[in-house]
């Protein structure tokens, strides 16, 4: 199922699942009384039954909405937590060159020459990204007052669909509910300002809008293979970046091994892929402008797209 959290004219949020032709919703929470059609995290919460009540209320749809009248939100507009990989060598190779973009000298600038830290290839690294500024598809993205070189970064990731702790690897995919698309908006100019200190990201990463899925959550069955995965995006039409997921050096069963080692991960929990290799403008040397239109699209998950906004801070 493609499932998605929508919002009606009225301001009521509901949940439900795309019908055929991607066109039309069914509605979950005007089809059925139960508590999990109230929220896409209590449908997630309510495990494999309230899966199965879904896919009978796709079947037979009591309500149904022209996805034109009403306004996809993110499918988990406030994911109990968030996480962002950096699971993609070429990528990491690729951006670390373009430091002197930003006065920062004293780098490679061929991919080839760049030295990759052991650990990377080691264990997975990441960040934990603010969970609560959270959009969707068609949300106007506000480039944020302080920023000068706004990008984006294509990427998809998975939301867990139940808690575990030390969870083999044989074992991680029992946990992914689903995946969808993941635009890791960045403030370039700040990002790479902070983290000459050795810590962050911070406010290179933290800003209203700034963490965008969809456009919506397709369930772990839909993707038999998601390290097949081919993963384009466009500005304004014109293709920046093309790549496919099974570059992924790190595959999201190894990372939910290493996080839940001595932790426990719940359901809810969003794990980001982190940026495909040359998936982001800084990889190009190029950035977004106001006005911009930025669509990713992924084998399987949709079209994400967003429009890049002026933020109106003093």
């Amino acid at each position: 199922m493609k499932l998605v959290t929508f919002e009606l004219p009225s301001g009521e949020r509901r949940i439900g699942a795309m019908l055929a032709g991607e066109t039309r919703i069914a509605d979950f929470t005007a089809g059925s009384g139960a508590p999990w059609a109230r929220d896409m995290l209590a449908l997630i919460d309510a495990g494999a039954t309230a899966l199965a009540e879904a896919r009978a209320c796709l079947a037979v749809p009591p309500l149904i909405h022209e996805l034109a009248a009403v306004r996809l939100l993110a499918p988990v507009p406030e994911p109990r937590q968030m996480r962002d990989f950096l699971c993609f060598e070429r990528h990491l190779r690729q951006a670390r060159t373009q430091r002197h973009l930003f006065g920062i000298t004293g780098y490679p600038t061929d991919p080839a020459k760049v030295d990759v830290p052991r650990i990377w290839y080691e264990e997975p690294v990441y960040y934990k990204c603010n969970r609560f500024a959270v959009v969707g598809t068609g949300t106007d993205v506000i480039c944020p007052s302080y920023c000068k070189m706004l990008d984006y970064e294509l990427e998809f990731g998975i939301i867990l669909g139940k808690r575990g702790k030390n969870i083999k690897r044989e074992h991680a995919r029992e946990h992914v509910f689903g995946y969808l698309i993941f635009n890791d908006f960045s403030a370039r100019d700040q990002q790479m300002r902070e983290m000459q200190s050795q810590l962050g990201p911070t406010k290179g990463k933290d800003f209203d809008t700034a963490n965008v899925m969809g456009p919506w959550l397709v369930t772990a069955d839909e993707v038999p293979d998601p390290y097949a995965l081919t993963m384009v995006a466009r500005v304004n039409g014109e293709e920046w970046s093309r790549g496919s997921s099974g570059e992924m050096h790190h595959k999201f069963e190894d990372i939910l091994a290493h996080v839940s080692r001595d932790e426990t991960v719940y359901a809810g929990e969003f794990f980001g892929s982190g940026t495909v290799g040359g998936g982001c403008g800084l990889e190009q040397g190029r950035f977004l402008g106001i006005g911009d239109v930025v669509e990713l699209e992924v084998d399987g998950l949709g079209v994400l797209r967003n429009r890049v906004m002026a933020s109106t801070s003093a």
